[in-house]
Parts: structure tokens; C-alpha cells; sequence
């Protein structure tokens, strides 16, 4: 039987802009799940609490605040967390709170890229967790217009924060249409997502921009903040990291699936990015989920 990840039905009404919960725990055990609504999350002496974002999985720190967008699968656990007295925060919105157009004006520019980037969730850092905690604490404690304008002001501080961290695959959330301000770069994207299981050169790629070889990577590492090859791994990666956990195939079967010719160096590199193998990041995924069906 396929196994199927808990879809959430948040307690966020539609008249409402946002809700909050500010609660003190001892454990995380809520399976991993996925919701229309942005989160904000917030944990406070969770060192050891193992997270899971999409395709990313990582052990916490004393503070943690993490921006996860719509339909991205996420969850914590308390894995090796000894701590008594965790405090977390959750503050959900609506991923209409901000209308398109309201968000194309120039002042909710770093706001708008903040939320394009939390489809694939957004790490804080500690000082930032850190400097915007008590008024995290404070807002379950605001209501009315008070308490719309402070979670905006909350979020414009987090749009300019320094030290941010994208945490899971863009392929594993189905990005392949994300924005790059560029249809060159867009047709590329595009073709790398339809042809990844294929063996792809650079010069086939660059053809498809009318562009010589080298001033092709330049133009891509420029507009993409990669290299063509780690931008054409990634992808590879992302489709077996959700290969991995929706189907019941060989670790071999999918790194071929997704072209990797060499199940050594599908390994490898898997392990290099990811921080584990392909296996472990099954059994983990799969041991912490709790899958329904």
C-alpha cells in the first residue's frame, strides 16, 4: 500500500489573518505533515530535537526559527533532546494574507523574496531566533490590528535578516517553475527538470540559450548562484530524495532513474550534501513520519 504523509487542517479560521500558540513541552511527537498555511516556528532549549523540512533532516540547536511555506512537508522530533522546558511558538498565516500585487509594490520587495524562499524553508540564524524571541513570546499575547501589525513588523525583521539558511530541494517541493527573473535561465530550469534522468553536457544546455560554453556558466553561476553542475545535481538529488520516500524502489533503481550512472557515486555525493546515505535518509524519514493512510 502507497503510504500517504498527514495532511493538516490547521485551526486557522478564514476570518482570521493568523494564529498563534506559545506553549511549554517536554517532547515532540507530531508526525510529519504538511499545511496551506505559512509557518513560523520557534524552539527555545530543543538542542538535539531533530528536524525534518522537505528533504532536509538536521539536529537543532538551543534556538531555532524556521519559515516554512505552503504544502512543504516538515516536522520535529525529540530525538536527542534532554530538556524539560522547551518552549516553542507556532504562528500560522494564510498564504493569501499578502495579495500578489500588494507584494509586487517595491517596500515588500525583501518580504516577497522571503516568501518565495520559505517553499523550501528558511533556517534562521541563532542571533536573529535569539533578538526576535520575547516578541514571538508576546504575540499570542496581542490582539485586534496591534497584533497584525506586530507579525508584519516581526516578518519585515526577518525579510532583512543576514545569515539565512534555504534548507530542502527545490525539486523536492516541485520549484520547477520558481522564478529567475530570466526565461533564458527559466528554459534551462525547464529542461534540466524534463531531462535529468538523461545524460545533459553544458554545451547542450548552452545551445539552448545561443550561447557560447563559457559565457553560458558565467550567465548561469551570475543568475543562479550556481554552477551548472551542482545546479543539475541538485535536481537529480531532489527527484531521488522524493523517489526515496514515496516509492518502494531500490536505492540502485533510483539513482539511475535520476542519472547517476554510478550507484558509488550517487552515495557519495548523496551523503556529501545531505549529511547521510540514501538509506539512512529512508529509514529516518520513514521511522519519524508516522505515517496515516
Amino acid at each position: 500500500m502507497q503510504k500517504k504523509i498527514l495532511r493538516e487542517i490547521t485551526p486557522l479560521t478564514p476570518s482570521d489573518c493568523f494564529t498563534v500558540f506559545a506553549r511549554e513541552k517536554n517532547e515532540f511527537d507530531f508526525p510529519v505533515h504538511y499545511h496551506e498555511e505559512f509557518e513560523l516556528n520557534f524552539i527555545k532549549n530543543g538542542k538535539g530535537v531533530k528536524r525534518i523540512i522537505g528533504d532536509h533532516v538536521d539536529e537543532i540547536g538551543d534556538y531555532e526559527l524556521v519559515l516554512i511555506g505552503p504544502n512543504l512537508q516538515h516536522a520535529w522530533f525529540t530525538h536527542k533532546c534532554r530538556n524539560r522546558d522547551i518552549t516553542e511558538v507556532t504562528i500560522q498565516f494564510h498564504k493569501d494574507l499578502f495579495d500578489e500585487k500588494f507584494l509586487r509594490r517595491n517596500q515588500l520587495s525583501h518580504i516577497r523574496t522571503m516568501l518565495e524562499n520559505s517553499f523550501r524553508g528558511i533556517l534562521f540564524s541563532y542571533e536573529t531566533a535569539s533578538l526576535l524571541a520575547s516578541r514571538l513570546l508576546r504575540l499570542s499575547k496581542k490582539d485586534g490590528f496591534e497584533s497584525v501589525v506586530e507579525l508584519m513588523s516581526i516578518l519585515h525583521e526577518l525579510s532583512i535578516s543576514r545569515h539565512t539558511r534555504i534548507l530542502s530541494n527545490s525539486t523536492f517541493n516541485n520549484m520547477a517553475n520558481f522564478s529567475y527573473n530570466s526565461r533564458r535561465i527559466e528554459r534551462v530550469m525547464e529542461y534540466l527538470n524534463e531531462n535529468f534522468n538523461n545524460p545533459i553536457s553544458l554545451t547542450e544546455v548552452a545551445k539552448l540559450t545561443n550561447m557560447a560554453d563559457s559565457a553560458f556558466s558565467r550567465f548561469f553561476k551570475t543568475r543562479t548562484g550556481m554552477t551548472f553542475i551542482d545546479s543539475l545535481t541538485e535536481i537529480r538529488l531532489g527527484h531521488a530524495s522524493r523517489m526515496l520516500i514515496d516509492t518502494t524502489q531500490s536505492v540502485a533503481e533510483i539513482a539511475y532513474e535520476c542519472g547517476f550512472n554510478n550507484i558509488s557515486n550517487f552515495n557519495r555525493i548523496f551523503k556529501k550534501k545531505k549529511g547521510c546515505t540514501p538509506k539512512e535518509f529512508k529509514k529516518t524519514y520513514l521511522a519519524e513520519d508516522r505515517i496515516f493512510f
